[in-house]
């Protein structure tokens, strides 16, 4: 019987102690939420252990899952690369955003930071150069503006467009009593920081360590584990029996979306 595979579970990386310390409480959330599996943490820079470290490290079948809350960079082609060359028999999955279960942390989020009824909201993140990477968290900003059932401006605090001050600006020409932040991102550190300076509103804590969090870090987990058992069918009927493809290859399909190669920009922590 095949075991089953150890979880790395790849972040950023930040240079926030508090922002290190959340990550390794969400990780724990994670290995709670499915006792006896296997989880490890690593990050794709500035903190340690280094995903490129830790996956030659871990035996037998191995999913990377990105703490990454939208595609970008990091998600496309830097933790594929670093897969590839260390761990090529490894499963990648998807970014953890845009998905519904994120939509319910951030809803409870503002209203333990005092969200009114009147107030303007805003769904700050970190941005990218990436269009499809700034496609996700719109759409995460739509999920959000449903849940709430009034408007959520999706709102960049380094690339991308508006920029977090440009929405303030905005919303600040509105009849809105005051503009809350939810916070898109993972963990305290430099853009969670921006976005608590950026409003006299409501700026709602990080996602952090939230078992729907460790939800969803599973769900993506079973999702690439299924279409990486599927690849050899698929493969087999237009390539020939025996054929598979590689983690680069996998990981490309499952978490990749239209838009052009970018610079790296965190869009997470």
């Amino acid at each position: 019987m095949t075991p089953a595979p150890a979880l790395v579970l790849a972040a950023h990386g930040t240079r926030s102690p508090a922002g290190e310390a959340a990550l390794a409480a969400l990780a724990e959330t994670v290995r709670r939420a499915r006792p006896g599996r296997r989880v490890e943490l690593s990050h794709l820079e500035i903190s340690s252990p280094l995903l490129a470290d830790v996956l030659p490290a871990v035996r037998g079948p191995v999913v990377v899952v990105p703490l990454l809350l939208a595609g970008g960079y990091h998600v496309h082609i830097d933790l594929p690369e670093i897969v590839a060359a260390c761990r090529p028999d490894a499963v990648v999955a998807g970014a953890l955003g845009p998905h519904r279960l994120l939509t319910g942390v951030l809803a409870r989020r503002l209203g333990r930071a005092g969200l009114r009824a009147t107030d303007a909201v805003v769904l700050g993140a970190a941005g990218s150069s990436d269009p499809a990477g700034l496609a996700d968290v719109r759409a995460a900003a739509r999920m959000l503006a449903v849940r709430l059932a009034r408007p959520v401006t999706a709102a960049f605090a380094s690339a991308g467009s508006p920029s977090l001050e440009e929405a303030m600006e905005r919303l600040a020409a509105t009849p809105a009593a005051r503009v809350a932040i939810a916070s898109y991102v993972l963990a305290p550190g430099f853009f969670h920081d921006r976005l608590a300076a950026a409003s006299a509103g409501p700026v709602s804590d990080p996602l952090g360590a939230d078992p729907d969090v460790a939800a969803l870090v599973w769900h993506r987990h079973d999702e690439a584990v299924r279409a990486a058992r599927s690849v050899p069918q698929t493969a087999a009927g237009a390539e020939g029996a025996g054929s598979s493809r590689s983690s680069r290859t996998t990981s490309r399909a499952l978490a990749s979306r239209d838009g052009q190669v970018s610079a790296p920009t965190n869009i997470s922590t």
